[in-house]
């Protein structure tokens, strides 16, 4: 798969939870926060907050989770800085800051998480469908007046 390009793909969406990316944890952090295999959590701190599925993996160490890249983001409320990621895209969680003023590369995706079962309907996933495009007037045939906020074109 070719990072994020794929990402509405059905390879891609076959290893989804839910429509959303896999969160791996090791089961005994799952069993201490309550939480079950393909179960919706909150992935969280303080750069930003996303939702994924939660895959339990023994051979993950205790205290770590792992979060692929790839998955499109799907902003809960668009527009909004620091709203929910729908879909468990991981850069709402990572910092931007670059790696020097030459290069201007990412630093390491590595930070500090806490995971949380996710409260309430999980919203759906909205990112592979089309945007919803505006209808533009009709272009004015030449030496046409001007139209006139809300007065209808005689015909």
């Amino acid at each position: 798969m070719l990072h994020s390009q794929l990402d509405h793909g059905p390879e891609s969406r076959r290893h989804k939870i839910q429509d959303r990316t896999a969160v791996e944890m090791n089961p005994q952090d799952a069993r201490e926060r309550g939480l079950a295999e393909a179960e919706v959590v909150e992935v969280y701190n303080d750069r930003g907050r996303c939702l994924a599925g939660v895959r339990l993996n023994p051979d993950l160490r205790p205290g770590v989770v792992q979060l692929p890249t790839g998955s499109w983001y799907d902003p809960l409320q668009p527009g909004h800085v620091g709203t929910l990621d729908k879909h468990g895209h991981p850069n709402v969680l990572t910092s931007d800051r670059p790696t020097s003023h030459l290069a201007q590369g990412p630093t390491a995706h590595t930070c500090l998480v806490e995971v949380r079962r996710w409260q309430g309907p999980v919203p759906p996933v909205t990112a592979h469908e089309p945007p919803v495009l505006r209808q533009s007037a009709p272009p004015a045939r030449p030496g046409a007046p001007a139209p006139q906020p809300g007065v209808s074109p005689q015909r």
